[in-house]
């Protein structure tokens, strides 16, 4: 028994990357990565918060200590993993939802999921660089890209570093990972919701040069609690500049401080 909860506490931890644990922390922020990411950007972030919150960072599978598992093809499949390893997390201490761009679609069907589930809801879901689930992505297919469209499309969306795009092997590793992300976002399917999934406060945040996201506002049918956009001078990947990184943690810990006046 001790043996086999030994095993399903590492395996939680291979999915779910904390990299500065804070025990008295009041909140558990979980990050979810975009198209072709990993977990360590994230993960840093639990340095740049004081005490208040604790950085979680979800790694899919195929990235990182990861790479000896295939690729999810299935959205639903890393969702159901997604909440498995974050159920221990979640049932001490209030929690909220941060994403970028695909990482938005996992965050919204494991909130929903949490929610219907186990009765488990973020107290705010910050939204980055992402249009709502309920309308069509606009993202290339992973499938019929070329490695050379994919390094130009990223180029111009300004998210990787030239040094990394040139150097081949690197890149080659990052094209398949980006490729499965893209396969699994586009078999997902959300039709807009008759009611509001989620009760908890959203906030969306974007580059004002995106050339791939539309209608954000349609990010307030997926809760009854209040909406919030935010725009930063920048493309899809604005959040790489530090300044609005800085942005993003700042507004971030004013959300939470005031949420603890509700609870």
């Amino acid at each position: 028994m001790e043996e086999r909860k030994e095993a399903r506490k590492a395996r939680n931890e291979k999915i779910v990357n904390c990299l500065y644990q804070k025990p008295d922390a009041i909140f558990r922020l979980i990050c979810f990565p975009w198209a072709g990411g990993g977990s360590t950007h994230f993960a840093k972030w639990g340095q740049k918060f004081h005490d208040l919150l604790e950085v979680h960072s979800i790694r899919l599978a195929g990235r990182e200590t990861r790479t000896e598992e295939p690729f999810v093809t299935d959205i639903n499949q890393a969702v159901d993993e997604i909440v498995c390893a974050l159920l221990p997390l979640l049932q001490d201490k209030l929690f909220a939802f941060f994403g970028h761009s695909m990482g938005n679609y996992l965050a919204f069907m494991t909130a929903r999921q949490l929610k219907e589930q186990y009765n488990l809801e973020p107290v705010h879901f910050f939204v980055s660089s992402a249009t709502p689930p309920h309308s069509q992505p606009q993202i290339p297919d992973g499938k019929t890209l070329t490695e050379e469209e994919v390094k130009w499309s990223y180029m111009d969306f300004g998210g990787t570093p030239n040094c990394f795009l040139i150097n081949s092997q690197e890149f080659q590793e990052y094209f398949l990972i980006f490729k499965a992300d893209v396969h699994m976002l586009n078999t997902y399917n959300f039709d807009a919701p008759l009611k509001a999934v989620l009760s908890c406060d959203v906030t969306c945040i974007f580059g004002s040069e995106d050339k791939i996201i539309s209608n954000l506002e349609g990010w307030k049918d997926i809760t009854s609690g209040s909406f919030g956009m935010y725009h930063r001078q920048g493309g899809h990947f604005y959040l790489m500049e530090p300044s609005h990184e800085a942005f993003i943690q700042n507004h971030i810990t004013k959300c939470l401080e005031l949420s603890t006046i509700s609870y």
